[in-house]
């Protein structure tokens, strides 16, 4: 949940890092730092906020020279926000310091024997017991130099970590590793850029590798050696880079988050592009043909995710019981691995994250492989932990995303997993002319969403009104009882308004209680097979002072009677819609932030890619 970058080349390391951490900074930003070798040994500079604060720092020392360093934005786990533990950390004896992100389980035992050989430690974290254990077992008299070191180090670490190392020693070294936590190794021009994902990578070079699990690179200016923690040497696998440095640039919007709402109409149709056979009625799922057969016969499909992607999931099991019409079920990630789960033959489990790295996703479909189900993925990162962990999978193609509160991401992971479930559904009982008329209905999305954008002055006037309400609920039916889910979600989320989604019919069972005068109530009211149904819902809530803000289907005039606010979208097929009914609730969170003063992109306390438990 931390970000790391490291630098070894023949630039002045200190600019480099600092515009990587900027890159970085929606991973964490409790506080930050950075270290850097040179002529005069080893220089450590954190700072607590965000990293223009510590740009205000190096300014006022005058800066640091030297071209090897490391630096850390940091999202706090162990330890309080302080500048003592932000990182980097540094040793008592040697000049060592080190960036962590990840959690090391049983650092208190380490902190204890190292306490009794005589170390001190200043901070209250987890990373400054690992930045000690590797000072203690460094010994270069003995032939232990910095990368023995580290690795003999993680033998003796349980948890997760991605790590850089350097030591005022060794100036012309830089050791980096991980398990459990993201961390890539660009290869430049006579440089290497190491960082936690490829954002601060892609200024500088297209070309780099992600370690693998236990992986340990030392990397010089000869090059680089890659071996795992028993010194077992591993070919890493050079991929190129595939985003370009301005689709992580704001190119004219006021935040990412703006910016990336906008993008949906492009990056849906990024996502759908070569995968639809309209003539034949066909999904093209590369990915996915190997197991093609395997997956028809399944007998049972759980879906596993955390978050927005969570929300996605459930929309995902209401498709693939309706288009393919196999059971499914939808699963918090970090509940399922906890409670013994029912994995029987023929059981195939989803797991659906944006970054690929999510730690309790990659957890659960593990413990899900480990009973027998054949694991897919529906990420938007490629390389990423949770695609080389998976069996198969389906590549998002929306392009990087910055904001922490997901947007395009959310439409891309239920954009695939329709097309899974027709590609499914095709094989097992549709007709070509059914799956035609649907795909008809997908490849016209982006510019369904394009319309419902135009909105955007409209819904800004509705935030207006009701942005200093504290309390909101969400409230949808069917396919879109997850999309009013992901709406209280992302209200919550970047404007600190309480907000509730649940399904329509489930408020009058308990919370109607909490409805009073003015309280705004977001209904999804699209047209489907339950518009009646939640009709009725809207005029339980209006009768008892509620305000109606109805997200509903162009030309429905009818809904007028009922709603003060009224966001229409375009006609759709119900098992589509929530690609379109989520819009205006994005629209609708992200003006409220605004118009509250909150920074959309950075909310207090969340990270973007949670990589602990």
């Amino acid at each position: 949940m931390c970000g790391i970058v490291a630098y070894l080349g023949s630039k002045p390391a200190q600019n480099l890092l600092l515009e990587g951490l900027k890159r970085l900074e929606y991973r964490g930003y409790d506080s930050a730092g950075l270290a850097v070798v040179d002529r005069s040994g080893l220089r450590v500079i954190k700072a607590v906020g965000r990293v223009s604060n510590l740009e205000d720092a190096l300014e006022d020392l005058g800066g640091l020279q030297g071209s090897l360093g490391i630096a850390h934005t940091r999202w706090a786990t162990h330890g309080g926000v302080t500048e003592s533990n932000a990182h980097p950390h540094r040793d008592d004896r040697h000049g060592i310091a080190i960036v962590h992100n990840g959690i090391i389980e049983n650092y208190a035992a380490i902190k204890t024997y190292l306490e009794d050989k005589g170390h001190t430690f200043t901070s209250q974290t987890d990373t400054e017991v690992l930045a000690m254990l590797i000072s203690e077992l460094y010994a270069p008299a003995e032939g232990v130099d910095l990368f023995a070191a580290v690795q003999a180090a993680l033998k003796e670490v349980t948890g997760a970590y991605a790590i850089a190392v350097v030591c005022e020693k060794e100036p012309n070294t830089l050791v980096v590793a991980r398990k459990g936590s993201p961390l890539m190794v660009g290869i430049g021009n006579n440089e290497f850029i190491v960082a936690s994902d490829a954002s601060a990578i892609v200024a500088h070079t297209t070309q780099a590798f992600a370690l693998d699990d236990y992986n340990v690179v030392r990397i010089t200016h000869d090059g680089f050696k890659t071996a795992d923690i028993n010194n077992v040497p591993v070919t890493p696998k050079i991929m190129q880079l595939e985003f370009e440095l301005q689709e992580i640039e704001l190119g004219g919007y006021a935040h990412f988050m703006q910016k990336e709402i906008h993008e949906q109409p492009k990056s849906l149709a990024n996502c759908l592009r070569g995968r639809i056979d309209r003539r034949d009625g066909k999904i093209i799922l590369g990915g996915l043909a190997p197991l093609a057969k395997d997956l028809t016969r399944a007998r049972r499909i759980i879906l596993t995710a955390q978050g927005t992607a969570l929300h996605a999931a459930m929309i995902g099991e209401y498709l693939f019981e309706d288009l393919a019409k196999v059971p499914a079920v939808a699963e918090y990630a970090s509940e399922f691995r906890y409670r013994n789960p029912i994995v029987e033959e023929g059981s195939v489990v989803v797991a659906v994250s944006q970054s690929g790295e999510t730690a309790d996703t990659l957890a659960a479909l593990s413990e899900a492989k480990e009973r027998g189900a054949i694991a897919l993925g529906v990420i938007n990162v490629v390389g990423s932990s949770i695609a080389r962990e998976t069996d198969a999978g389906v590549y998002l193609r929306v392009g990087p995303e910055i904001g922490v509160a997901s947007t395009k991401a959310f439409t891309g992971q239920v954009a695939a997993l329709t097309m899974i479930a027709l590609f499914l559904g095709r094989r097992r009982f549709t007709s070509a002319d059914q799956t035609a008329d649907l795909l008809a209905h997908l490849e016209a999305v982006p510019d369904k969403i394009a319309r419902a954008l135009e909105h955007d002055a409209l819904v800004r006037k509705v935030a207006e009104r009701y942005c200093e309400r504290e309390n909101w609920l969400f409230l949808g039916r069917g396919y879109n009882y997850p999309t009013a889910l992901e709406g209280a979600l992302k209200l919550k989320e970047i404007s600190y308004i309480h907000a509730e989604g649940m399904p329509a019919a489930e408020m009058k069972h308990g919370p109607i209680a909490l409805i009073n005068e003015g309280m705004p109530a977001v209904f999804i009211a699209n047209k489907g097979r339950q518009y009646d149904k939640v009709m009725s819902n809207i005029q339980e809530v209006k009768s008892r002072g509620g305000h109606i803000i109805a997200v509903a289907t162009e030309g429905d005039t009818d809904i007028t009677k009922y709603a003060q606010d009224v966001l229409y979208i375009p006609d759709i097929p119900e098992p589509l819609s929530p690609l379109l009914t989520v819009i205006p609730l994005q629209l609708l969170a992200y003006h409220a932030a605004v118009l509250r003063g909150h920074d959309v992109d950075k909310p207090r306390n969340l990270a973007k890619s949670v990589t602990v438990e």
